[in-house]
């Protein structure tokens, strides 16, 4: 037992730094707060406030794009003022972002009153990610990229497992305004965490950080091309939490538990088998991991338009959640890979702000596919498939246009 404990110890505990298990309880929570509750947002216009799916989708859109710029702002913030005194700023005000917009839930408030404030609630919550994802890159090491993001990523999808399971089985007896309580609890954990555990990782150059050296990034055309093709993959995978909520739920009759234990399910999938699957594709060419990982989302939400049984949209599902176990970890690894130390933050923000607008248009796509075809499931998974496997396409492209190149720069040798 002893010789057990301390192999673990060794090859584990000690593998990563402790920033990187800091991150790892960090999106933990975050995803925690997240999920056990806005999964469940547009159910809740849709089926007890009455709102067709388009409308719910350019609601999804406006907040969307809202947190796409603070994506970018938040990168920005995150390399001039450090990483620590932002994350905490956030997630302090987060906590009273959630409790508002739980209370006017449960008041019933009027609908353009809850807009306004989970339009200002999840514009503040955009400054965190490209925060986090920064603090990972300063504290990994360079030749471990891929491993790092994976092994953090397994918090996140823990928290995506645990979240909507308790949320959707919460939604059977309880208000939705609830669930929003629990997320603002979330929010007071992260904050506590970072203030006693959460060390300034940032590393500071002599340019002057602002707006225009943000946008300045776009200049890097490798970069530019990956992120324009990763919008493209985001719009097609994206449906998660707008799309299959109301399909399962009100075309296939499923109940809200049993949708909820889909999301569960993804997130038990991706906690297993994200790190090993990391540690095999950190051995290959990026641009390979972005495109088997894109061709199984195709895959997956293709199968969706055949399912009629719980049995089969599980099937689904897990190929679906395989597409992200390969892509995500990568992706975030070309992006780290890509940015100059002292431009973490604002590459981390811009690369955000590119998947928020995928998933910001993503709803309204599939809102616009779900009114558009009332009876029929393949039109709608069959056009959410077709963007996908374009953006395949993209990325097996920017391997042979782009990555190649890099690699010869930085190594003499093709990929």
């Amino acid at each position: 037992m002893y010789r057990l404990a301390q192999r673990i110890d060794e090859k584990v505990i000690k593998r990563f730094p402790p920033g990187i298990w800091l991150m790892l309880a960090m999106d933990l929570f975050i995803t925690i707060g997240f999920s056990v509750a806005l999964p469940f947002l547009a159910l809740y216009l849709h089926d007890q406030r009455g709102m067709a799916m388009t409308a719910v989708g350019v609601v999804f859109l406006v907040s969307g794009l809202c947190t796409a710029a603070t994506n970018v702002v938040g990168g920005m913030l995150s390399d001039r003022f450090g990483r620590r005194r932002l994350f905490l700023t956030v997630t302090t005000v987060s906590i009273f972002a959630y409790a508002a917009l739980s209370a006017l839930i449960g008041m019933r408030a009027p609908l353009m009153l809850i807009f306004v404030v989970y339009i200002a609630a999840r514009s503040i919550i955009g400054v965190i990610q490209p925060t986090v994802s920064a603090i990972v890159a300063d504290i990994s090491p360079r030749d471990r990229l891929t491993e790092m993001y994976a092994f953090v990523r397994v918090g996140g999808n823990v928290g995506f497992a645990v979240g909507p399971a308790v949320g959707g089985y919460l939604m059977t007896f309880l208000p939705y305004g609830w669930l929003l309580g629990i997320s603002a609890l979330t929010c007071i954990i992260i904050t506590l965490l970072g203030f006693f555990f959460l060390k300034e990782s940032a590393v500071h150059g002599r340019e002057v950080v602002d707006l225009r050296s943000t946008l300045a990034v776009a200049k890097d055309k490798r970069f530019l091309v990956f992120a324009g093709f990763s919008v493209l993959l985001v719009l097609s995978i994206a449906h998660l939490g707008s799309t299959l909520s109301v399909y399962s739920v009100g075309r296939l009759g499923f109940t809200t538990a049993q949708y909820g234990l889909l999301l569960t399910t993804n997130g038990i999938i991706v906690a297993v088998t994200q790190y090993p699957v990391a540690w095999v594709t950190n051995r290959f060419a990026k641009a390979r991991g972005l495109i088997v990982g894109s061709l199984l989302y195709v895959v997956g939400y293709l199968t969706m338009g055949w399912i009629q049984t719980f049995g089969w949209a599980f099937l689904a599902l897990v190929i679906i959640t395989m597409g992200e176990v390969v892509f995500s970890p990568v992706s975030s690894a070309v992006v780290a890979e890509t940015a100059p130390p002292d431009k973490r933050g604002r590459y981390m923000g811009f690369f955000a702000l590119t998947q928020t607008i995928g998933f910001s248009l993503s709803p309204l796509f599939g809102g616009v596919l779900l009114d558009a075809f009332p009876t029929s499931g393949l039109p709608i998974w069959g056009t959410i498939a077709a963007v996908g496997l374009v953006a395949a396409a993209g990325f097996w492209w920017w391997g042979k246009r782009y990555e190649n190149a890099h690699l010869v720069a930085h190594t003499g040798r093709l990929a």
